[in-house]
């Protein structure tokens, strides 16, 4: 990549660092007039980059799975994605911090009083808590450092022994992927209304976080297409592509999320409708209609088109109103459980998300540039270029 290009993105990574510090800051001296709502506004905002750190190492997983020249592009703005997972380990220790605030189980009068909470307490605890939290880093950071390893190992040798490992380990870190989101956001998540469970959760969250990495790449490669050495290489097959992707995830996760309302809507059952009676309350369902206006029915309406997936501007939009819903989607998630009778919108609301996000692109384009942009000795990827449309 040519000198300019590069300084571009490193006064970019310094703004973004900037905006994070500026942003997080604001919000520590928030946290000593509303401490309740820092941890709130923190625990969203959290577990929406946290997810697209994860999800980034999901859908890198599933390219070394499967190939496609949609992930020869891309594969680079993933990796980048995904080395964020030690940084997200650190920022994890304010909602340690926050857990006498945001979980009812970590208060011991409440659970005196309560059946429910006392009949989990031996999985609902803060010890546990902790001692699973570590667990998820280690497993996730280990997966994350060892592909990325191999990834740069690849670049150095004309030895395809990086990538069979790489691909050795992505067939069950899908799997591990899975397992640990399923009981990280059960832990963090799911915990905040304790009577309340679904077994289709977790593949709601997998399905979002899957889907804001898609549209995290599509965006960074439109950005990138006309920089060397992508402007060598990216045509509008790779949009197609990547435009395929993020219709069939923009399906998947809607799908899911439906057919949970449908049956716990079906069957009315008082501990399991009153977690979607929170979310509809007063302002919340218009929260609920704009997720699914802008999250479903028109990135699936215009993406059933083949302009739309191979004209980069037109992709570049919808993966944007993709990403912006998923951030609205993790505050729909999360602040209903404190605020069940209408819309509460406070300054750190949008502070939180604009300081971790602030962070996580600094540290995204930190990692972006200690690699060449474009992975090196990959036959696939000579192939693929080779046969391009």
């Amino acid at each position: 990549m040519n000198a300019f290009f590069f300084s571009r993105i490193s006064d970019r990574q310094r703004t973004a660092l900037g905006v994070g510090i500026i942003a997080l800051g604001a919000c520590g001296m928030g946290a000593f007039f509303n401490a309740r709502q820092f941890f709130v506004s923190y625990l969203f905002a959290y577990l929406f980059w946290l997810g697209l750190s994860l999800g980034c190492l999901c859908v890198a997983m599933i390219h070394h799975l499967t190939g496609g020249r949609w992930g020869d592009v891309t594969r680079r703005f993933l990796e980048a994605g995904y080395m964020t997972l030690p940084m997200m380990a650190v920022l994890f220790l304010p909602i340690f911090a926050g857990l006498h605030e945001l979980y009812s189980w970590a208060r011991p009068d409440e659970v005196a009083h309560s059946e429910v909470l006392r009949h989990k307490a031996h999985y609902l605890n803060v010890a546990a808590f902790a001692a699973r939290a570590i667990v998820f880093f280690i497993i996730w950071i280990w997966m994350a450092v060892s592909l990325r390893k191999w990834s740069l190992q690849q670049d150095q040798t004309v030895d395809l022994t990086p990538t069979r490992h790489a691909r050795a380990l992505s067939g069950p870190g899908v799997v591990i992927y899975a397992v640990t989101v399923t009981f990280a956001w059960v832990d963090w998540l799911l915990s905040l209304e304790p009577d309340w469970y679904s077994t289709m959760f977790a593949v709601i969250i997998c399905g979002g976080q899957i889907l804001a990495a898609v549209a995290f790449a599509i965006l960074l490669l439109a950005w990138f297409r006309n920089e060397p050495p992508f402007s060598a290489v990216v045509e509008a097959g790779q949009f197609h592509q990547l435009g395929n992707l993020l219709l069939t995830f923009v399906m998947f996760w809607t799908y899911v999320c439906f057919g949970q309302l449908l049956i716990i809507w079906s069957g009315n059952l008082p501990h399991e409708i009153v977690w979607y009676l929170h979310r509809i309350a007063g302002g919340w369902k218009w929260i609920a209609g704009f997720l699914a206006l802008f999250n479903f029915f028109l990135p699936f309406f215009l993406l059933l088109f083949r302009a739309s997936k191979r004209n980069f501007r037109a992709l570049r939009f919808l993966a944007g109103l993709v990403f912006i819903c998923q951030t609205v989607n993790a505050y729909w998630l999360v602040e209903p459980a404190f605020y069940q009778t209408g819309v509460h919108l406070h300054w750190m609301d949008f502070a939180a998300p604009l300081g971790l996000g602030g962070l996580w692109v600094a540290k995204c384009a930190a990692s972006f540039k200690r690699a060449p942009f474009l992975t090196q000795n990959d036959p696939r990827i000579s192939y693929s270029f080779a046969h391009a449309e």
